[in-house]
């Protein structure tokens, strides 16, 4: 039977975005108010979709390689 619940998280905390990122807290946020991240919020608790992480570090290296 599968689990409903997945074994890696779908979203992150944005501590685990700086973590992944190796960003700081205000770049992180700075990303998030420029639309360059994409965010929600449930309740008063701000979580970035795993996906978005991975578009955001495809992105930029995209960027780079042109």
């Amino acid at each position: 039977m599968l689990s409903a619940v997945p074994n890696e998280p779908q979203a992150l905390k944005i501590p685990e975005v700086m973590t992944a990122l190796r960003l700081s807290r205000s770049k992180v946020y700075d990303l998030i108010r420029s639309k360059q991240l994409p965010s929600y919020t449930s309740g008063r608790a701000r979580r970035v979709p795993v996906d978005a992480v991975r578009q955001y570090m495809h992105d930029r290296m995209e960027e780079n390689a042109a």
